[in-house]
């Protein structure tokens, strides 16, 4: 892939403001720039207007379909009348975070195994980054891949938190123990509780799929595991929700 497209005003202007990406092209209507312009919070010297090409409303829907097709995606209709081409977004590779781990440095890790669905993996992105996680770990296989509907609902996210990508989640996970880190699994069929944290160390948190949890690969090399005991009379919870109240307690509470 030769360029990633982003939709969503708030996505858009995060990567705008991101020194990584080279802006290829913003597609817009009138409407939709003026919008853009009320709600991104962008000056106008930010704005690369030599980038922007204005269109008709339906116009912009057919131009979206012709770029939905070139990245091998279902077409979903354009909001906001605006999106943006722009340069891939970095894949880091798991000696990143060694390099980090290494180096000393406390940084914060989420580790997803097996969530596949874009929604909740664009929610648990945006998420992490509102409580400033370093990475997010995925396998190669099994992940929840990217794309425009993914990076409207990260609000920019991707911007700001890595995505490092292992062949072997397992081994990856076994490779950050042995460099310092502290690695915690959510599961709801554990029956551990979360202790007094650590938080001058590196931290993992680890999440499985809401259906299945976490593998049982993983599951054998995260130092514990822990689980939240329901209230009321619902026993689970969707995952993104469960990662951010798991975030809230193992990275909010410093």
């Amino acid at each position: 892939m030769d360029h990633d497209m982003i939709i969503g005003i708030h996505s858009i202007a995060e990567a705008i403001r991101n020194p990584e990406r080279q802006i290829f092209e913003i597609v817009t209507t009138d409407e939709g720039f003026q919008e853009f312009k009320k709600r991104s919070g962008l000056r106008d010297h930010e704005i690369p207007l030599n980038k922007v090409r204005w269109l008709e409303g339906h116009a912009l829907q057919e131009e979206a379909k012709k770029n939905y097709r070139d990245l091998d995606l279902e077409f979903q209709r354009v909001p906001s009348g605006i999106f943006m081409l722009v340069s891939p977004i970095n894949i880091y590779e798991p000696t990143w975070i060694y390099n980090q781990l290494e180096s000393r440095i406390p940084i914060k890790i989420l580790a997803l195994d097996q969530v596949t669905d874009a929604h909740n993996g664009a929610a648990i992105m945006r998420t992490a980054a509102f409580y400033g996680v370093d990475a997010i770990l995925i396998s190669a296989k099994g992940n929840f891949g990217l794309g425009p509907g993914f990076s409207r609902i990260a609000s920019g996210a991707t911007e700001h938190v890595k995505i490092v990508r292992c062949s072997a989640l397992p081994k990856t996970i076994t490779k950050i123990k042995e460099l310092g880190a502290t690695c915690i699994g959510l599961s709801e069929h554990a029956s551990g509780t979360l202790g007094e944290m650590d938080h001058s160390k590196p931290i993992c948190l680890v999440l499985g799929a809401e259906d299945v949890g976490m593998s049982h690969a993983v599951s054998r090399v995260v130092d514990t595991t822990i689980a939240f005991k329901p209230a009321g009379k619902i026993k689970s919870l969707n995952v993104s929700v469960a990662a951010a109240i798991a975030m809230e307690k193992i990275f909010g509470a410093v």
